[in-house]
Order: structure tokens, then sequence, then C-alpha cells
């Protein structure tokens, strides 16, 4: 199982990229997991469902499963290393968030202020920007001196999928 954080502020693409990659990943035989942490609180069940009833009973975990899906809802928050236990049967994971985490990442990157970004992280791989930072060589330089990573356009989610790939093979 390999895992790749996606990083960067608030709208800079994260979901965006993910979505647009996992169909790529799925079409190479990739089992693709995705990890997403909210800074927030989120409710994934609603009124009228055996599971919402349960919540709001007071169960501090509910499990539901059919043939085809299965989830697990816990009135509580969790590690990111035990999130990927229960994902280790995957190829890949891919985690959006979770900065302070140890794991390889590609950070997006929306303007040339948000490099400071990339003082705050580690093991940082790759670069996304948009095409906008692409279309501005400068301030393009100023990112690959910043850091001597491969960099990529948000647009250009072939070439991202590729060195993901290739990422996956070279670990």
């Amino acid at each position: 199982m390999r895992v790749l954080q996606l990083c960067g502020y608030k709208n800079s693409g994260k979901t965006t990229l993910i979505s647009s990659l996992l169909p790529m990943l799925k079409a190479r035989g990739i089992r693709t997991g995705v990890i997403k942490h909210d800074g927030h609180s989120f409710d994934m069940d609603h009124p009228g469902t055996d599971t919402y009833r349960f919540r709001e009973a007071g169960a501090a975990s509910i499990a539901i499963t059919s043939a085809a899906r299965t989830a697990i809802i816990r009135e509580e928050g969790s590690e990111l290393g035990d999130l990927l236990e229960g994902l280790d049967s995957m190829d890949l994971i891919l985690v959006e968030g979770f900065k302070q985490q140890q794991y390889p990442k590609l950070v997006m990157l929306r303007k040339l202020q948000d490099l400071a970004l990339l003082n705050e992280l580690v093991d940082v791989r790759g670069i996304v920007v948009t095409r906008e930072l692409c279309n501005k060589p400068a301030q393009l330089l100023e990112v690959q001196k910043k850091l001597p990573v491969p960099v990529y356009a948000w647009d250009d989610v072939e070439q991202i999928m590729r060195w993901i790939v290739a990422s996956m093979e070279r670990d």
C-alpha cells in the first residue's frame, strides 16, 4: 500500500484533482482509497435512516454493510494511521489534508503567496500549480527554486497520474 497526501489551502483544487485522478487510476487497475480530513464537523447520515436513529439513540459506533458497500461511522475522531490500517487492501491511498503527517506529499499552490505552505511541510515530492502560475515564468521559477521537485499544471491530470504511477513503482 502506498500513501500520497494532497495538501494545500482551502479551495486549492485538492478534491477536484483527486476526483479526476480516480477514474484514471482505476482504469490502470490501481485500487485506490481516499481519506479526507475535515477541519469541521460533518454528517454522512440523515434523518429517516436506521443508522441515523441508532446514532441519535446514543450508539458510539455504527457499521452498515450490503453486498456492494460498507461504512463505519464512529462518534470520535481518528488518527490517520488507524484510518490507513482500515484501507490496507488498497494499492494506493490518496489523503486529502493531515498536512503535518510524514507521508509523501503533492502540494497544491494557487498563487505565489501559497509558497509559505512549503515551509510547513515535510516530504514534498511534487507541486501542482494553477495554469495562471504556469503562464508566469518568473513566478514559476520562484516555485522551482523553493523546492527542486516536479511542478505540474493543475489541469495536466494525465501527467500527474503518470508521475504517481511511476512513484509507486520506484518506492
